[in-house]
């Protein structure tokens, strides 16, 4: 698509990004014709993926195999009283159509495993990590690596966040910020430690910047360096995220040729936070 085949309905729908100097109507051209796999459709997949609808990204994959439970009400913004028990996947991909008819969803009602996980990393421009638990987000990292696909990632517990975006090919990683997964049972998850409700809408948020950044190729993207947001004290803290020589996926001897070398026990979509 070029920015001449934007049409007057489109024109009005994106007015306020054709007139800005970093977007204009090639930005926006590049916005519809990108795609982006969100990995969640829960606390950070349903801001993320409600303003990158908005936004104009043209291809929207979610993956998630979880139902719509009440409890989720509280921060998974894309879902209603009347969505639950539905799946996740069919309630999001209502939500984006009702908002944006420029969007295609594809909806992936699966679980993000060893099998599928390259085939879908690698269809789409960038991915967003909004998973919950360890194992799957170290396979969106190798997945992705390996694919040299762009990703997001993102997480919340409590009143905390953390972003990070790993570049096409990775270098550095997310296993050079979380080398190995922590002990099974020693991390607690939402359901047991709770978590803000409107936290995951700002991480969320953020994450459908760094992927809006990615396809427009402006700004600094979050390469390399690692973004804590506390809620409690407004404000967020930025630590340098170094390549790590030994890294089992993105340095020189990696160790990680294929995502079937490592056993992903366990990995899912549900929740995300």
């Amino acid at each position: 698509m070029s920015d001449l085949d934007l049409g007057p309905e489109q024109l009005e729908r994106y007015a306020r990004h054709v007139v800005m100097d970093d977007v204009g109507p090639e930005g926006q051209a590049a916005l519809l014709d990108a795609s982006v796999l969100v990995v969640g459709a829960g606390g950070l997949g349903c801001p993320a993926i409600q303003y990158l609808a908005a936004a104009g990204i043209g291809r929207l994959g979610i993956v998630d195999d979880d139902v719509v439970e009440r409890s989720n009400l509280q921060r998974q913004v894309l879902h209603g009283e009347a969505d639950v028990g539905r799946p996740k996947v069919e309630s999001a991909a209502e939500a984006v159509a009702s908002l944006n008819p420029d969007v295609t969803v594809d909806r992936h009602e699966t679980r993000f495993t060893a099998e599928n996980a390259m085939a879908l990393v690698s269809d789409y421009d960038v991915v967003l990590d909004a998973s919950d638990n360890f194992p799957t987000r170290f396979l969106v990292n190798d997945a992705c690596v390996l694919a040299e696909t762009p990703f997001v990632h993102g997480a919340v517990y409590r009143f905390e966040g953390q972003l990070t975006t790993v570049a096409a090919g990775g270098r550095p990683c997310y296993r050079c910020l979380f080398p190995e997964a922590p002990p099974e049972g020693t991390v607690p998850n939402c359901a047991t430690a709770g978590v803000l409700g409107v936290l995951p809408g700002t991480i969320g948020a953020m994450q459908a910047t760094e992927a809006i950044k990615l396809v427009l190729g402006v700004g600094d993207p979050l390469t390399e360096a690692v973004v804590y947001y506390d809620a409690r004290n407004p404000g967020t803290e930025t630590v340098d995220l170094r390549p790590r020589p030994d890294c089992p996926v993105c340095s020189a001897d990696a160790e990680i040729r294929d995502v079937a070398d490592v056993t992903y026990e366990g990995g899912c979509t549900v929740d995300a936070d």
